[in-house]
């Protein structure tokens, strides 16, 4: 058996790639979004075709995604921020909510979407894990974009024109 196997790629030239980072415990956020921006660079993404945009919390990630992604402008998205546990429930809630809601962006879109959104007990744990998951995120968003787009149909000319015939008789 000889199957065709892709392999990771994860060169970043021509890709756009759009950055949502959560403002709240905003020196862990800044370091990801530092770390993140450098590994895009040296993958070959060009600063040009990267978005970035900060909302107040972990929760208004998702619907800032999720309308990034349905303008079709980007290959790949990330999520980055930090939920860190304090004494009441709330961490669970924002954890999980966050990482539901970046998922369904994904999943409803076909965008793929990064996440970066550290969920830790301490300042400390989330700091030393900053940088690190900024660049996790940077290859990532690479490698699933250029996966998605080996994996998306692929139109002949003679699909095109009947598809575009189909779109003139609808307006008759």
């Amino acid at each position: 058996m000889n199957p065709y196997i892709v392999t990771p790629d994860l060169n970043g030239e021509g890709l756009h790639i759009g950055i949502v980072r959560a403002r709240f415990n905003e020196s862990i956020g800044l370091a990801e979004l530092e770390a993140c921006l450098k590994e895009l660079e040296a993958l070959g993404v060009d600063e040009r075709d990267v978005t970035v945009l900060s909302v107040p919390g972990a929760l208004e990630l998702g619907i800032t995604l999720g309308q990034m992604a349905e303008t079709g402008e980007f290959d790949a998205l990330i999520a980055l921020g930090a939920v860190i546990r304090g004494d009441t429930y709330h961490f669970e809630v924002v954890s999980n909510e966050s990482a539901s809601a970046i998922t369904q962006v994904s999943l409803a879109t076909g965008i793929p979407v990064a996440n970066g959104v550290l969920t830790t007990n301490t300042d400390e744990q989330a700091e030393v894990r900053a940088a690190e998951k900024g660049r996790d995120c940077a290859r990532t968003a690479v490698e699933l974009g250029n996966l998605i787009a080996v994996l998306e149909p692929e139109l002949d000319d003679d699909e095109d024109e009947d598809y575009e015939d189909e779109d003139l008789d609808d307006d008759k």
